[in-house]
C-alpha cells in the first residue's frame, strides 16, 4: 500500500481523488470486517462503484463499539473524550507516519510551512487525559517547529506574556485552542491586541455549559483578541485529516479529503451544493482504518468546495440505512 500512501498526497484532480478512492474502498472492502459487514448491509447486492455517492460511508458511531481496522498492528490508539455518556470512540493507527504527513501538508497548505510559527497550544481537558489525536498533532508541531511554543493548561498571564513577546519579536504566532478555554482567556485577556496573531479554535465545550453558534463565538473572540477573524479547524478523533476554515465558518479541505451532503431522512438520497443535510466525508489518509465515514454533524456544501457545520443530527428522524445495527 506504500504507492497508494505517497499517491494520495499528489492528488491534482477529482479523477485522481476518484481513482484512488476506489484503490483503498476494494482494500478496506477486503480487509476490514466492520466494514464489509456494512457494505453488505448498505448495498444488499453488489453494485459498480462508478461515483462519490456509490460509496457505503459508515456510520462515525461504529468506532464506539467496534475495531474498525484494515490492518494491524498498531503504533497508536487514539481516543475522544465523552461527555454524553454514550461511550468513547477508538481509532486504531496503522502508521502514524501516514497521520503525521496528513496534518503537516494539510496545515501547509493553507498556512504555508508550519515550522516557521511560534505555536502555543491551549487544550487542557485534552491534555488531562489520554489518547488525544489533537495533541498528538499539537505537539508534533511545537517539536518541530523552528520557533517553539508550548501547552498551557491554566496559566493564562504565562501564555499571554509568551504571546506578547513574541509578537514584540515580530515572530509569526498560532494560539490553537479547545473553545471553552479560548472564551476562558479572552475573558483573561480582555483588550489585550492579538493583531498578527492567528487565533484558532477546535470547537467543543465539553460539558462547560452551553455551546455558543460558531457565529456568536467568532465574534466574542474577535472582540476580546481585537482582532478581524477567528481562524477554526475541524477534524476528529475518526478521521486522519482536518479541514480549516480562515474566517466565516467557511472549511476548505486538503486535496485527498472530500465532503458530501447526504438526506438525514433518507441516506439514499444526496443533495447537492447549498442544501443542508448530513456531512459525510471521504479521507483517504485513514487508509488503514475506514477512508468513508458518515458523521453525525449537519452542514452544506457550497459551489467554491467549501463546506459549513450548522449543527447536529437529530436521530429522531432517522430511518433505513442509518439506523442498521452490526
Amino acid at each position: 500500500m506504500n504507492f497508494i500512501e505517497n499517491g494520495i498526497f499528489t492528488i491534482a484532480s477529482d479523477d485522481d481523488f476518484l481513482k484512488y478512492c476506489k484503490e483503498i474502498y476494494f482494500f478496506q472492502n477486503s480487509q476490514n470486517q466492520i466494514y464489509q459487514k456494512w457494505t453488505t448491509l448498505y448495498k444488499g447486492v453488489d453494485k459498480p462503484v462508478k461515483n462519490f455517492v456509490d460509496f457505503p460511508f459508515l456510520p462515525i458511531s461504529m468506532f464506539k463499539n467496534h475495531q474498525v481496522v484494515s490492518a494491524a498492528p498498531f503504533d497508536a490508539i487514539f481516543t475522544s473524550s465523552s461527555t454524553t455518556g454514550k461511550g468513547v470512540s477508538s481509532h486504531f493507527v496503522h502508521k502514524l507516519q501516514v497521520y503525521e504527513r496528513s496534518f503537516s501538508e494539510g496545515f501547509n497548505a493553507f498556512y504555508q510551512d508550519y515550522r516557521n510559527y511560534k505555536i502555543f497550544a491551549l487544550l487542557p481537558n485534552y491534555l488531562e487525559r489520554a489518547g488525544s489525536s489533537l495533541v498528538y498533532m499539537a505537539n508534533h508541531m511545537i517539536q518541530n517547529s523552528n520557533l517553539g511554543g508550548g501547552f498551557y493548561l491554566y496559566d493564562f498571564e504565562q501564555l499571554l506574556n509568551d504571546i506578547q513577546a513574541s509578537l514584540k519579536n515580530n515572530e509569526p504566532v498560532l494560539l490553537l485552542g479547545v473553545t471553552f478555554a479560548l472564551l476562558d482567556f479572552a475573558e483573561f485577556a480582555k483588550n489585550q491586541s492579538f493583531q498578527n496573531c492567528i487565533i484558532m479554535e477546535t470547537g467543543g465545550m465539553k460539558g462547560r455549559g452551553a455551546e455558543p453558534t460558531r457565529t456568536e463565538l467568532h465574534q466574542t473572540l474577535c472582540n476580546a483578541f481585537n482582532v478581524n477573524e477567528i481562524h477554526s479547524e475541524y477534524g476528529m478523533t475518526e478521521l486522519l485529516s482536518q479541514a480549516y476554515s480562515k474566517g466565516n465558518g467557511r472549511f476548505f479541505c486538503p486535496p485527498w479529503m472530500k465532503i458530501l451532503v447526504q438526506d438525514a431522512a433518507d441516506p439514499g438520497n444526496w443533495l447537492p451544493n447549498g442544501k443542508t443535510g448530513r456531512i459525510c466525508i471521504i479521507d483517504l489518509a485513514n487508509i488503514y482504518s475506514c477512508s468513508f465515514i458518515a458523521t453525525d454533524d449537519l452542514g452544506k456544501v457550497y459551489d467554491d468546495g467549501s463546506f459549513e457545520i450548522l449543527g447536529r443530527l437529530d436521530f429522531s428522524d432517522m430511518r433505513g440505512c442509518s439506523q442498521l445495527a452490526l
